[in-house]
């Protein structure tokens, strides 16, 4: 019974240090999670489950000299974890239009995964090629490209949401078509050719 009346003090003083720990990093947090993340739905999860490990890594007595190192690498890993969720999810809707303006749909172009390990392997290098290649693109215009081809996004509501005029939008998604196009082409013409 002592122990535990002893444990009491302990337990409040570590809910006090988190506390402060929250409180001190949850706006800097949040801010580097949103530079990153541009759904905020996404950002705000991502910072509740840095801040649940946190609060499970003193439960569980794990040392962590540098709290503030250590609540950005946890946020890097997170962010990271959900880019690499959205992009084998969205690789299924990823469209592109034809030379007849008809939009094509990646799934259509990549071998089947039930075509065999070759077909597999093919596919897997083209998604992992097409991935490379969206990351390539300069931010303004990777977030542009992903906004309207993979969440669905208009451009107008990107307007209203960002502050920057349609035409730029436009602008952006089309240098970033125009790099994907030139950068996926040897790829593209290995596999029609091979």
């Amino acid at each position: 019974m002592k122990e535990a009346a002893d444990l009491e003090p302990m337990a409040l003083e570590q809910d006090q240090r988190i506390s402060e720990v929250v409180k001190r990093e949850r706006s800097r947090l949040r801010n580097f999670i949103r530079h990153r993340v541009p759904d905020p739905r996404d950002a705000e999860d991502i910072l509740q489950d840095v801040f649940y490990e946190l609060v499970e890594a003193n439960r569980l007595l794990m040392p962590i000299e540098h709290v503030t190192g250590w609540l950005f690498r946890v946020a890097r890993n997170r962010i990271t974890d959900l880019f690499r969720k959205k992009k084998s999810e969205s690789s299924r809707d990823i469209a592109f239009a034809d030379e007849n303006d008809e939009r094509l749909h990646v799934e259509d172009l990549l071998p089947s995964p039930d075509a065999g390990p070759e077909a597999l392997y093919a596919r897997t290098m083209l998604l992992d090629e097409l991935a490379w290649a969206v990351d390539e693109l300069p931010q303004e215009q990777r977030e542009v490209f992903v906004a309207h081809e993979l969440e669905g996004r208009s451009f107008k509501e990107m307007a209203a949401e960002t502050g920057v005029s349609v035409n730029t939008l436009l602008s952006r998604k089309r240098y970033a078509v125009l790099h994907l196009r030139q950068r996926l082409q040897s790829i593209y013409e290995a596999f029609r050719n091979g």
